[in-house]
């Protein structure tokens, strides 16, 4: 689906079912140099399930218009605003790894906007070393082959690779050479400069009002689960009901463990929509 967002094309993938704003609405955020199709059992089942889904390419990201956008805030501010032109009035906001520091920004700026928030691969700072962003701006097939490498916790996860011919780290690489390719210059370094320069995360968390679900990989070397604890923290202080999941897995989370991390967001955001239902 195409929408007009300020005169630019924003893609969003519905889930093989055309939008609609009568079901409750469910918004997936990719992270760094990815696009929607991250999400691809999840969007899917949970489109023919009762949902109304939206999982965007970001400006500049598989088939969304350009230019990047160079902060977090512009990026959540993006976000409702595909929301608008969808006539999506609430979501459930569903982040991963840079995408869940947009999904925590919409949700603490647009309170009214969200009924639940899951974030994905989470930390707060989520600081990117400046070897990884000199890499990104000077080298950025070497940040690729990096970060492709330490998103995985192992070369064929189980059950996500159940047979040879599969590989998910080749699937991923592929995948971020692809939006390089057809996103603008220097990209990567776009987007881990994002993460890097965000330092709103906490003062976001504490304006939370929705119930939260926050899922992390056991095995994630760059957003371990210790670093969404001060996220955890700051949520609960506010008043906020939340969720932690660990599952067995790297930061790829919906490729090495896909069913597992289906089953966490589709009972969380069932939990979320009956609630909404309830107060509404």
């Amino acid at each position: 689906m195409i929408l007009d967002v300020h005169g630019r094309a924003a893609y969003a993938y519905t889930g093989g079912k055309p939008l609609d704003a009568a079901r409750p609405a469910i918004v997936f955020i990719h992270g760094a140099e990815h696009d929607h199709s991250v999400w691809a059992l999840q969007t899917r089942y949970f489109a023919h399930h009762g949902f109304g889904v939206l999982a965007l390419d970001l400006p500049s990201h598989g088939r969304s218009d350009g230019p990047a956008l160079p902060t977090i805030n512009e990026l959540a501010d993006w976000v409702i605003a595909v929301l608008d032109a969808a006539k999506v009035q609430k979501a459930i906001f569903v982040g991963h790894s840079m995408g869940s520091l947009i999904a925590l920004d919409v949700a603490g700026r647009y309170p009214d906007r969200t009924t639940g928030l899951a974030l994905l691969a989470t930390a707060a700072p989520m600081a990117v070393s400046d070897t990884l962003l000199d890499a990104a701006r000077e080298h950025e097939p070497e940040a690729i082959a990096m970060v492709n490498q330490w998103s995985h916790s192992t070369i064929a996860a189980k059950p996500s690779s159940p047979a040879p011919g599969f590989w998910l780290q080749g699937v991923n690489q592929r995948l971020m050479e692809r939006v390089s390719l057809r996103g603008e210059a220097l990209l990567f370094h776009t987007d881990f400069s994002a993460c890097n320069t965000y330092a709103d995360a906490l003062e976001r968390a504490a304006a939370v009002r929705c119930p939260v679900c926050i899922v992390s990989g056991k095995r994630d070397m760059m957003t371990p689960p210790r670093a969404a604890r001060p996220l955890v923290d700051a949520l609960r202080k506010a008043g906020a009901t939340v969720q932690s999941v660990e599952l067995d897995a790297g930061h790829a989370l919906m490729s090495e463990q896909p069913d597992a991390t289906l089953d966490t967001l589709f009972a969380f955001a069932l939990a979320c929509a009956k609630a909404e239902t309830r107060s509404g």
